[in-house]
């Protein structure tokens, strides 16, 4: 299982952005949060399988209908918490 630090920037706030990303991971079975920055990006941990990721990053970087994607980083992340679901904040 891996952990990704995924960075979305543009209109991506007041457009259901964060709430298209949790109905993404339960279609690909992705665990972990999204949540806005003070700086108008959303910043999503993802864990999941690695074809899973391929395809939730993928369809997250297209996003909701009204959002602008601008710049989406991708990192990977050592992380010592195992997620058991997929939660907004």
């Amino acid at each position: 299982m891996k952990t990704l630090k995924i960075n979305i920037s543009g209109i991506v706030q007041g457009v259901g952005f964060r709430y298209y990303c949790l109905k993404q991971a339960r279609i690909f079975n992705i665990k972990g949060y999204a949540k806005n920055l003070f700086n108008g990006d959303v910043e999503v941990v993802a864990q999941g399988s690695e074809p899973d990721l391929k395809d939730f990053v993928k369809e997250i970087s297209i996003g909701p209908r009204y959002a602008t994607i601008k710049a989406v980083k991708v990192e990977e992340i050592e992380k010592k918490v195992e997620f058991d679901d997929f939660y907004i904040y």
